[in-house]
């Protein structure tokens, strides 16, 4: 297939002007004021692990995430669907076809970030979306990452990205620094063909790098998911703050920006029903069940973990694999 990739092709996909526009609505997407290898975040002693969604329309939303993120459908029936890659589930979808589509300003779910194993992966996804004209809402340089935003067919939001070395990542005081620059489209896209779309399914080493939710309260936030879940600060920054495990620049990212002041999720909407952070070890799951239990959080056990639940609903499950 011959694709047409100019730089307009790429900036109607994002229903932009110019890579300016583009970058501000990455932006908005991570909270940054206008203008490390993949496995690291994997690495870490806890990663994200896979994501859970209720979806009015699931053959269409299922069909989305395989046509265009790439991963394959590995179970499906009338009330679910299981996709991920490489044998592993990244995302389950469960039907409610009759439930309301989640306000925005609501607390749940502002993006799953899918990061690819490469930046060359990242450019041929590119390639990809543009053949199928997939319409994108943003794109950006975030100084760790450089990453692309869109939206699946009932409003979830997406970032497919791929990170920087960790060895340019830049420190100070605790805190990592990022933006929200210009995407170097042109030198990203020199890494592959842009005149052949050849990514016919998501690489073996895609995973979900991090979740971004939207939360009540900023403070509140970082009480349950640092205080009590345990993750670490890496950025605090308008309305939003970033958290990780092991020096990852963020496992998770939680703003206020439409949901300040938002109360409890009501269950029988569409939008994120849980996600999980995986441990590879048992005494590190050992402390984060005594920890979540010691901050009063509501804890149910799991046969391989436990599941917590956040101030205004979002479950969040932590495992063991």
């Amino acid at each position: 297939m011959t694709v047409d990739l100019t730089r307009r092709t790429l900036l109607q996909l994002a229903g932009a002007t110019s890579l300016a526009m583009a970058a501000a609505a990455a932006a908005r997407a991570e909270g940054m004021p206008q203008g490390g290898g993949p496995t690291y975040a994997s690495r870490t002693p806890m990663r994200v692990g896979m994501v859970t969604l209720r979806v009015k329309n699931l053959d269409k939303v299922a069909d989305y995430y395989r046509d265009v993120i790439g991963l394959t459908v590995m179970e499906r029936s009338a009330g679910a669907a299981t996709l991920g890659t490489a044998g592993i589930t990244l995302l389950v979808l469960e039907a409610r076809p009759e439930a309301a589509i989640e306000p925005r300003n609501a607390a749940g779910l502002y993006h799953t970030a899918f990061l690819m194993p490469s930046r060359k992966d990242l450019a041929r996804w590119l390639v990809h979306a543009a053949s199928h004209r997939v319409p994108l809402s943003g794109f950006a340089d975030h100084l760790v990452s450089e990453s692309v935003y869109l939206d699946d067919p009932e409003g979830n939001g997406i970032e497919v990205y791929a990170d920087r070395d960790p060895s340019q990542w830049q420190w100070s005081e605790g805190s990592v620094k990022m933006a929200s620059d210009e995407l170097n489209i042109p030198d990203l896209l020199s890494l592959t063909n842009t005149r052949v779309a050849d990514y016919a399914q998501a690489p073996d080493g895609l995973r979900v790098g991090h979740m971004h939710l939207r939360v009540g309260d900023l403070a509140e936030a970082e009480r349950f998911y640092h205080g009590t879940v345990g993750l670490d600060p890496t950025r605090r920054r308008g309305g939003a703050a970033f958290l990780s495990s092991g020096r990852y620049h963020h496992h998770l990212g939680m703003n206020v920006w439409q949901s300040q002041g938002a109360g409890q999720r009501d269950d029988q909407t569409t939008g994120l029903a849980w996600f999980s952070l995986v441990m590879a070890k048992q005494d590190i799951l050992a402390a984060q069940e005594e920890r979540l239990r010691k901050g009063g959080a509501q804890v149910t056990a799991l046969a391989n973990g436990v599941e917590a639940v956040d101030p205004w609903g979002t479950r969040v499950r932590l495992i063991r694999v």
